[in-house]
């Protein structure tokens, strides 16, 4: 073995050290290779090792167990259970007998392996029951005091699976009547721990008469053993022995010795008795205690809740500070116990009767000064609001307590439940007490917010990301407006400012759950708006990169229709985007963007976006975008394009994405009706009503261009079966579809116009569809622009979304995160035709 090499430009040093270094190495490669040597067989041994290959396998096993090596013996006992399965009578008369010659001075290997194939053997039923109690059970009880104990335990374990099988008699003569013997103190303790553990497994096999003649004396007399080892093992087993004997007999039986355990001198023993004693209360019904019992167990628990805060169990004087900690930190644990044990307790008084008896505990352990405290009463809330059902009002307060709390680890397990627990506060509660559920709401908002704000402001993202992800069920909670003002701009916040991923994500999901169910058009336009201007047009890449996030999100929750009506052509203008990486993801994105049109409806689209992805394949200059783009293509090409009518093999996807598109015409007609209402509410006379009425159809070409418009559908109160208005809707449609727009699409609703026009061929099944749409869509009704919400600016100018299709792009704007591009060159363009 040579030395390694020196590394370049270092000279070799041939000094005395360095000589005596490589004879170290030398020497300690030698003794790696020692017992590679060692290990190998002399030609004597493997001579010794050789079995003749002519023998059956029931003469190759005797051979091997009477005079092969001790791994030989071994593997014949393993192969025991296949031994049985091909020949059981020459195995049970030839085999079985020198298998028990050699157990009598086994290695610990050999013995476990006997175990198991044991084991194996009962539990394969290859022979009677009988047979395997006559062949194998006095060998298997002849090793359950084995001196090693996990030989001992091996043995054990057979013989415990064994007594689930055996007969009765066979019991009773084998095992219990030698049971008596062994359990006296003047056998081992190995031999009286073993007697416990069978002592608890064979009162499964008596009835409740035998085991208190034969069985019970033995388990009081274990009870009391001198070691504490056995009165532990013993105590252990008393659930099994009270499920044998019933419940009478375990009151007056099994009860007493446990109390007596409970107070013994070892912890370990008290430990298995407190144990047990918990084990054993689902045998008992509730009402086997006495009214002043049940007070005294309430007291008693009401009491631990608190120990450590009163006065009276204020510290020693004497105790120094380390003993005082340490008590502190018992008293904690304690405590802690009893949150983890609170919803117990709510079924052990009975809910009805929380607000008097346990609500005060309660309050006490969400104000707890320790965390752990707080935190595992934050974990119970659900299951506490599960059991108050209609009462749930009653811990409003302490819902709001815990969202307030300055630690984030109690803040974090308890949003673990939060949407289940704001839907039972909801909908919990009865008529009675509907004004104070209904009072509390206004502490809920300020205290979601402020716990968004806490965990904004901390370095536990992940918590952040989670309360962002939970807050998608606010819809379902509060309403509409309160969204809006009070959650969706924070959203906006976020997803524009947070440099974490994973938040900006959850809030650009939880925005896009904010937007579906919002109830309000002018709201919606209003968002859709602001997703395309300050990230879709952002100037920094990293928006643009959200946007594409916040668009698949959008695929994902709307129906297609909505996203092709306003996200479509946003979305394929990033091709001509300056930054590698934007153009990078949207590369990524495209195969959903295409499953999101329906042919022959959106074939204009379908068109515009081939003729994006031709562009980016034929001028695209980075390589790792053109790889990405040839990827693509491919897939784009394997995918299958969806129909207008269902078809078999996407049924559910369509059934689901018509459901969607159901919901989202349902919202908009419901805020129609709302605003009929509304007006019929406040007409003061018939002849004002169709003055208003008149008023509300405000013509088209009157709106200011920015705001989001589209063919206005019929009023509820007018006849839509009329076929001279459709066929009026349908030329007003395609004159509307064919109009001058502010510079590419300012108004969100022209943008499938404007893909047809671009595509210089309008598209008939797309004028049709557009049509058909402005007579069942509420989306295309006419808004005002006085009610526009002062968060948002009232006469906002969509900016064109080609930003890139010219040369002027400015690169430190519209290529970074901040202000430098991440590719130094960019490309001229040509714009659009």
């Amino acid at each position: 073995m040579h030395p390694p090499p020196p590394a370049a430009g270092v000279a070799m040093d041939f000094g005395q050290n360095s000589l005596f270094g490589y004879m170290e190495d030398l020497q300690e490669l030698t003794i790696i290779e020692r017992p590679v040597r060692r290990s190998l067989k002399t030609p004597e041994e493997i001579e010794r090792l050789t079995v003749d290959e002519d023998l059956s396998d029931i003469d190759r096993a005797v051979y091997l167990l009477s005079a092969g090596q001790d791994i030989q013996g071994t593997s014949v006992i393993a192969n025991l259970p296949f031994l049985m399965r091909q020949n059981p009578t020459e195995t049970l008369r030839r085999v079985l007998p020198k298998v028990r010659e050699v157990l009598h001075v086994a290695s610990v290997e050999m013995q476990l392996t006997a175990a198991v194939s044991f084991l194996t053997i009962l539990q394969e039923e290859s022979m009677s029951v009988h047979t395997y109690a006559h062949s194998f059970l006095q060998v298997i009880l002849l090793h359950l005091e084995h001196r090693d104990t996990g030989v001992s335990n091996a043995w054990l374990e057979t013989l415990l699976s064994a007594i689930e099988l055996l007969p009765k008699e066979t019991l009773r003569h084998e095992i219990l009547n030698p049971l008596v013997s062994k359990a006296q103190l003047s056998q081992t303790v190995q031999s009286r721990l073993v007697s416990c553990k069978i002592l608890g497994k064979l009162t499964n096999k008596f009835d409740a008469h035998s085991i208190k003649r034969e069985i019970l004396p033995l388990v009081k007399s274990l009870c009391q053993d001198v070691e504490y080892e056995v009165r532990s093992c013993m105590c252990r087993q008393l659930e099994n022995i009270a499920q044998g004997i019933g419940t009478e007999l375990t009151k007056s039986v099994v009860l007493p010795e446990l109390i007596e355990l409970s107070g013994d001198e070892s912890g370990s023993v008290r430990l298995a008795a407190f144990e047990t004693l918990v084990n054993m209360l689902d045998m008992f019904d509730t009402g086997i205690f006495t009214p002043d019992q049940h007070l005294r167990f309430l007291e008693f628990y009401k009491k631990l809740c608190t120990l450590g805060l009163q006065q009276e169990n204020g510290h020693n004087e004497n105790q120094i500070p380390s003993q005082i900690a340490e008590q502190e930190k018992k008293y904690t644990s304690v405590r802690k116990n009893c949150a983890y044990n609170f919803p117990a307790m709510i079924v052990f008084v009975d809910p009805k009767n929380f607000h008097m008896e346990l609500y005060s505990t309660f309050f006490c352990l969400c104000h707890d000064p320790e965390v752990p405290v707080r935190y595992t009463i934050a974990i119970c809330f659900y299951e506490v609001s599960k059991l108050l059902n209609s009462g749930v009002y009653l811990i409003h307060k302490e819902l709001i307590t815990l969202l307030q709390d300055e630690s984030l680890e109690v803040l974090d397990a308890l949003i673990n439940h939060l949407p289940e627990i704001l839907e039972l506060m909801s909908i919990g509660g009865e008529s009675s007490v509907q004004e104070n559920k209904l009072s509390s709401l206004p502490d809920l908002i300020p205290a979601l917010t402020a716990a968004e704000q806490r965990a904004a402001a901390s370095l536990k993202w992940r918590t952040h990301e989670k309360l962002l992800q939970k807050y998608a069920c606010l819809p379902h909670i509060i309403s509409s407006d309160q969204i809006y003002y009070r959650f969706l701009q924070r959203m906006f916040t976020i997803m524009m400012t947070n440099n974490v991923l994973p938040v900006q994500r959850a809030a650009a999901r939880t925005l896009c759950i904010f937007l579906r169910y919002n109830r309000k058009q002018e709201q919606r336009h209003e968002v859709i708006q602001k997703l395309i201007e300050q990230l879709g047009q952002g100037k920094s890449y990293w928006n643009r990169l959200r946007f594409l996030d916040t668009c698949e999100f959008i695929i994902e929750i709307f129906s297609k229709s909505f996203f092709c009506k306003y996200f479509f052509l946003p979305v394929i203008e990033l091709t001509h985007d300056p930054v590698a990486n934007v153009r990078m993801k949207l590369c990524y994105l495209l195969p959903k963007v295409k499953s999101a049109l329906k042919i022959p409806a959106d074939m204009h689209l379908l068109q515009q976006l081939e003729m994006c992805v031709r562009k980016l394949l034929c001028q695209e200059k980075d390589k790792d975008v053109l790889a990405i783009v040839k990827k693509t293509v491919l897939e784009l090409d394997r995918m299958e394009m969806s129909m207008d009518v269902f078809q078999k093999k996407n049924y559910e996807k369509d059934l689901l994405d018509q459901e969607k598109e159901r919901e989202e015409l349902m919202f908009l007609e419901m805020e129609q009706l709302e605003k009929e209402k509304h007006q019929n509410d406040g007409r003061s006379s018939d002849k004002s009503f169709e003055k208003k009425r008149r008023d509300s159809r405000t013509p088209m070409q009157s709106l200011p261009k920015n705001i989001p418009i589209s063919v206005p559908g019929p009023s509820s109160t007018a006849p839509s079966t009329s076929k001279e208005i459709k066929k009026s809707k349908l030329i007003r449609s395609q004159s509307f579809n064919n109009q001058a727009f502010h510079a590419k699409y300012g108004n969100l609703d022209k943008c499938a116009s404007k893909s047809s026009t671009l595509a210089h061929t309008p598209s008939v099944s797309g004028l049709m569809r557009t049509a058909m749409l402005s007579l069942t869509d509420d989306s295309f009704r006419t808004r005002n622009t006085s009610n526009v919400p002062a968060s948002f600016p009232p006469n906002p100018v969509l900016p064109s979304t080609s930003r890139g299709t010219g040369n002027t792009a400015d690169p430190k704007s519209s290529g970074s995160k901040d202000t430098q591009p991440r590719k130094a060159t960019l490309k001229s363009r040509k714009s659009n035709p």
